[in-house]
């Protein structure tokens, strides 16, 4: 290990409210001057590497998505001491190349979330706190995660713009269509602030996506829960393995300064 603290998050989604191969060590019940997380923090070890699990929506899942308390969330994984989030996300599919059971390891992001709680600069300032969000998605960890899909044989995307939408409800067919004009390949309800968040306290993140459906407008047929699960339960397996393979690396990475 590095200059790191060697503890990676793991932020489960949708299909990935608990996580096989993971040997637990404990759990902790955490409150943030934002509140309590959504879940449980466990403490475990995946293929040996120190990891904290928390579930997005809870377990049972219960929160939607613009319901979750995404401060709570990530202050807590940043006190026990975590620098290093892979945030799993369920998504829908815009590119022709991102259908159903497809990982992607998306690069780029772009937020059309409203009303949602989504930075910790705000109240009584001593100053004004401006992040860089250019690259929204850790590079170094990215690279661990694409290698390892590509040294397991996980097929992978590893680019995409994730289009974060406010959500409970699916979107729209024209929705989508201008979100492609946007230049989006992938939509989910999830993945913004998350990332900002975890931005402004200097912590790596990383997205691992699944595409559990193609978005509105992309097949000839309505989007069904029995499509969802059918892709979860295809593609999970391979998320799982980029996940428990690629610990050991992100483990060691250094630590980045938090923004002030």
């Amino acid at each position: 290990m590095s200059d790191g603290s060697g503890v990676v998050g793991i932020i489960g989604g949708t299909g990935l409210t608990t996580l096989a191969g993971l040997t637990i060590t404990g759990t902790r019940s955490l409150e943030t001057p934002w509140g309590a997380p959504s879940s449980v923090l466990t403490d475990g070890l995946l293929d040996g590497q120190p990891v904290v699990f928390l579930s997005r929506h809870g377990n049972p899942h219960r929160i939607p998505p613009h319901e979750v308390n995404y401060r709570a969330n990530i202050k807590a994984l940043y006190d026990v001491g975590v620098r290093t989030v892979i945030g799993v996300n369920a998504v829908g599919g815009i590119h022709p190349d991102m259908g159903p059971a497809c990982v992607v390891i998306p690069d780029q992001i772009i937020d059309y979330t409203w009303g949602r709680a989504g930075t910790f600069f705000e109240g009584d300032l001593e100053h004004v706190t401006h992040i860089d969000f250019t690259w929204p998605y850790d590079r170094e960890a990215r690279d661990i995660m694409m290698q390892t899909a590509s040294a397991q044989g996980v097929p992978f995307a590893g680019f995409g713009v994730y289009g974060a939408t406010q959500g409970p409800r699916l979107e729209t067919a024209a929705e989508i269509r201008r979100m492609e004009r946007d230049g989006c390949d992938l939509v989910g309800m999830t993945g913004m602030p998350e990332a900002a968040l975890a931005a402004e306290l200097g912590m790596r993140y990383v997205c691992l996506g699944l595409v559990v459906n193609w978005a509105a407008g992309k097949s000839d047929h309505i989007i069904t829960m029995a499509e969802i699960e059918a892709a979860i339960e295809q593609g999970m397996s391979g998320v799982r393995r980029i996940l428990e393979v690629s610990m050991a690396g992100l483990g060691k990475l250094r630590v980045l300064p938090q923004s002030s």
